[in-house]
């Protein structure tokens, strides 16, 4: 008989745990390599803002996003269109995931020791002595070198080995029967890893006391950044191990040989895949263009507001070690709340629709961000009410605030944005996921980051401090967040006409939910 899921599973279980028993085996391992991957992406992210912050301040980041990040994505995506050619989709991960971590063991070990000798600062002196004040952050990004090269590495972590890697992978071995119920599980541990990672490495973190008997590091900032590192090699160590096991115990079954077929076409394609295939399928597609719009309109509207309140923070906090603490608190409330939201995915996709579950995230982005710019733009005739009210400083009030909708913003991403982005993929073809998803995630997001990055700087040079231009930046975000409002409910309509012969639970309240052999039997 059939039955919706509610009622095949208990209430509690079908909010947190609405999988079959059958479903475990391809389940488990996914959830585990997205826990360790978002787990290294959190810890990397505090990492490489507090180094980047506390040593230059929050203006080389749309200087590093811009003229680092954009040709730094471009680049990586080429390579691993390149090495998408040449080997296996199991091999292309191996060599990625190993990349990425000797990286970070070279700039812990061995850059970050002799930063002193690397940092050509005498020319930075000059160059400052020269160039106008707007350019102090493009001064900052080449004197400390180093520490943009870990910036970007760590940024690519997020484009490369989350959305290209992971993401790709699961869209390629779920079905779209399924994606609600799979997706919903991945948001809740996703967000679990932040909490985990927030946590462990305040645990990790050894404050300002120098250990001696730790054989590494000079001082205890820079024992504390090793020891995190230490600690994301070996879970990537793990994310590997669980790949393989993956690949030779569960992707073997007979439903997976076209998963296996394409990758062994694609091998033999005499016309290889390239960048310009990826973007002629997006340019010549609505609907990939319409996900698109999606992603370059958040990460510009992330970037521009995260830019001013980390300015805010730099000036709140002077250590590095500082920073890295209240970011890890950060991200781990982040998580709490992106757990909270996850738990309930499964019915809010299954009673309101994609489309409206999809609207979540840019009118969240549209609240706190109005909120937090209006504190900033005002703050002079609202800072005497809230110091009043309590007891903080106007600064600390404006860290607070922006850490508020930073908070709030990035936790309806993660639990929103990411898997109603991902199942759009799901109906798409696989040279299509391939392809699209390459260039979407591999180079728009980017182009969104760098876009933010492009308007800083040019207010910058107008204004010459981030508080000036506020007002500007955030007549932008509310344009850019009211383009990705259209953009949703053109691709709704689209991704419905796609799924509507499906029999998918993703498009309104009350279609049914594909069951197991025994249950469909009964």
């Amino acid at each position: 008989m059939n039955q919706s899921v509610d009622r095949e599973f208990s209430k509690l279980r079908s909010f947190i745990w609405p999988i079959y028993r059958h479903e475990l085996r391809m389940l488990l391992p996914m959830v585990f390599i997205l826990f360790f991957v978002c787990f290294n992406y959190s810890i990397l992210r505090s990492l490489k803002d507090s180094i980047v912050i506390t040593a230059s301040g929050a203006e080389v980041i749309p200087f590093i996003k811009l003229w680092v990040m954009l040709p730094a994505a471009i680049i990586s995506t080429l390579v691993f269109t390149k090495l998408s050619n040449r080997f296996s989709q199991e091999k292309v991960f191996y060599i990625i995931i190993s990349v990425f971590s000797c990286g970070y063991l070279l700039f812990a070990f061995v850059l970050y020791p002799l930063r002193e000798t690397l940092h050509p600062h005498g020319l930075a002196d000059t160059l400052q002595g020269i160039l106008p004040a707007g350019f102090k952050g493009l001064v900052s990004m080449l004197c400390h070198w180093t520490f943009t090269l870990f910036y970007v590495l760590c940024e690519l972590w997020t484009t490369i080995v989350m959305s290209v890697l992971f993401w790709g992978f699961a869209n390629e071995v779920t079905k779209i029967q399924v994606a609600r119920r799979f997706y919903s599980v991945f948001s809740i541990f996703s967000n679990l890893a932040a909490i985990a990672a927030g946590q462990a490495a305040n645990f990790v973190s050894l404050g300002d006391e120098f250990n001696p008997s730790i054989p590494f590091g000079s001082s205890s900032w820079e024992q504390t950044m090793m020891v995190l590192v230490l600690v994301i090699t070996v879970t990537s160590i793990a994310i590997m191990a669980m790949f393989r096991w993956m690949n030779k115990n569960v992707l073997n079954d007979p439903s997976f040989d076209e998963f296996h077929k394409s990758k062994l076409e694609l091998k033999k394609s005499k016309r290889k895949s390239s960048i310009k295939d990826s973007f002629s399928y997006l340019s010549n597609s609505k609907y990939l263009i319409c996900i698109a719009v999606l992603v370059v309109a958040y990460n510009l509207t992330i970037n521009l507001a995260e830019v001013v309140w980390k300015d805010r923070l730099r000036a709140q906090f002077k250590s590095p070690t500082e920073v890295n603490q209240f970011l890890n608190n950060l991200t781990s409330i982040m998580g709490i709340v992106s757990t909270m939201v996850s738990i309930f995915m499964a019915q809010i996709i299954a009673r309101f629709g994609w489309t409206k579950t999809a609207l979540i995230t840019p009118v969240m982005m549209l609240i706190t961000c109005g909120g937090f710019f209006t504190f900033m733009i005002f703050q002079e005739h609202l800072a005497d009410y809230a110091v009043l009210m309590t007891g903080l400083t106007p600064l600390a009030i404006a860290v607070y605030f922006g850490a508020a909708q930073n908070c709030l913003s990035k936790a309806m991403k993660y639990s929103v944005f990411d898997a109603t982005k991902e199942i759009t993929f799901i109906p798409l073809s696989h040279e299509s996921k391939l392809k699209g998803k390459a260039a979407i995630d591999g180079i728009g997001s980017r182009l969104g980051k760098s876009g933010g990055s492009l308007l800083h700087q040019g207010l910058l040079l107008v204004f010459g401090s981030l508080s000036s231009s506020a007002p500007y930046v955030a007549v932008i975000i509310m344009g850019s967040i009211t383009g990705w409002i259209v953009a949703v409910k053109a691709l709704g309509r689209m991704f419905a006409e796609k799924v509507s012969g499906e029999k998918t639970d993703l498009i309104s309240e009350g279609a049914k939910e594909e069951k197991p052999p025994a249950v469909a039997n009964a």
